[in-house]
């Protein structure tokens, strides 16, 4: 079976390669020359663990292949999966341009039956212009070709987004036809011979599923930064707290863990996109809403206690920070608590010095000269009168507390993901402060 990908970015490149191992004919599809240039290098421009080995050996035996014309393949392929990006337009709507022009490509060149996935996380109703604009392109030709249209959302987690593709919670494919949903089962039978649940809907629901599942998840993280920061003024351990409406059947222990707020590329985008879908529709989401605004609070947590620290004068101090990504296992810095973090201690006058184990070229890209970036963690804290952890990278859980404060100028540590144990720190010497404790 032979299917084309459009799109290299985290969803496209990992889709692809992964279908590739389970023994699909890939094509990936980019309009970046530099970017194809570099994939068919094995060059990966993302990092993802596993990801850089996978595509040099699926291309090395054939199955995976990178091009920049959509067109020249189309002949041979059975489905296009559309895996372009979807950014937020400044009302916090999804931007459909990118899908639109990939459903108006297909339309002028495909030559026989084909099934156009969505895989791209798009609001509900995406599939409907998709499918008009293809036929559009038909009608302007005369052609008379039968298609389908398909919304199959994703599920990865960066930093573990191989093991989720190949051994998923579960797989939805929305379609509207039986010959659709012959050709996915096909394209999934790897999954269905190892009982995965493959969930096969209509597409409005595939397409609300993802939008939904994302909104729940956010939902529950700003919950939980909420009763962290109650925590705090009433003299609560959330970590207590955490522990004990987690261990309720009906609620579960995942994503309630209390931190400096969410980023990535997911969460905040989804949100921001349903709640403008909503209000299209002359519906408020007033829970969602709420989420986004303590999110963005919390964004700001750790710059508030060190200034609350020093007495709102940090002007000259210098502020280490351990983590620059959204999270750890990935360099994806967009929407992430450090830009925040770093914008506020910039205005308020600090010297920034930074360190994370894979996204300092993106931090580079993004934030310039404007900070220090260190060679390591040590690096990182000399001379530095408090530091920030704001990435839970594994590297960062075991340093050496006496060299860590050998070399800073004040033992202080705001810890903005709990992952340090506050007796430990004290007895290091260190003035300690977390989330919620």
């Amino acid at each position: 079976m032979k299917i084309a990908i459009v799109g290299t970015g985290y969803v496209g490149l990992v889709s692809g390669t992964c279908f590739a191992e389970m023994g699909i004919d890939v094509t990936c599809v980019d309009i970046d020359e530099r970017k194809i240039d570099r994939l068919r290098r094995g060059e990966i421009p993302i990092y993802e663990p596993g990801l850089d080995e996978m595509v040099l050996r699926n291309q090395r035996e054939g199955r995976l292949h990178f091009t920049t014309r959509l067109k020249d393949c189309l002949n041979d392929v059975e489905a296009v999966f559309s895996a372009v990006g979807t950014p937020p337009d400044e009302d916090g709507s999804a931007d459909l341009r990118y899908v639109l022009e990939v459903a108006h490509e297909v339309g002028r060149n495909m030559q026989h039956y084909m099934v156009v996935v969505t895989k791209s996380t798009v609001p509900v109703g995406t599939a409907r212009l998709v499918k008009a604009a293809i036929q559009a392109e038909l009608d302007a030709r005369g052609a008379d070709i039968p298609f389908d249209v398909a919304s199959n959302p994703e599920f990865l987690k960066e930093g573990s987004a191989i093991k989720d593709f190949m051994s998923p919670d579960r797989v939805v494919v929305g379609v509207e036809s039986e010959r659709a949903k012959t050709l996915m089962t096909r394209l999934y039978k790897p999954f269905l011979l190892n009982n995965f649940r493959v969930l096969f809907t209509d597409i409005p629901s595939a397409e609300m599923i993802k939008y939904a599942a994302n909104a729940m998840l956010a939902t529950r993280i700003s919950f939980m930064n909420d009763v962290a920061n109650l925590c705090e003024l009433v003299g609560a351990d959330v970590n207590m707290v955490r522990k004990g409406i987690g261990s309720d059947t009906r609620i579960g222990a995942k994503f309630l863990y209390p931190g400096c707020g969410y980023g990535g590329s997911c969460f905040p985008k989804d949100v921001k996109a349903l709640i403008k879908t909503a209000e299209q529709y002359g519906y408020t989401m007033s829970v969602l809403r709420a989420v986004e605004d303590v999110n963005e609070r919390q964004k700001s947590v750790l710059f508030e206690k060190l200034s609350k620290y020093y007495s709102g004068d940090l002007r000259g101090k210098t502020i280490a920070l351990w983590g620059l990504a959204f999270k750890a296992e990935t360099d994806d810095m967009r929407e992430a608590t450090s830009l925040v973090t770093i914008s506020r201690l910039l205005d308020a006058g600090c010297s920034v010095r930074v360190y994370d184990p894979a996204a300092m070229d993106e931090g580079r890209r993004r934030l310039g000269d404007s900070v220090y970036y260190a060679k390591d963690i040590y690096d990182c804290v000399l001379g530095a009168d408090a530091l920030l952890l704001l990435t839970e990278w594994k590297q960062f859980r075991l340093p050496s507390w006496e060299a860590v404060g050998r070399v800073m100028r004040r033992p202080v540590l705001f810890d903005g993901r709990n992952i340090y144990d506050p007796q430990e720190l004290a007895d290091a010497g260190f003035d300690y402060f977390s989330i919620g404790r």
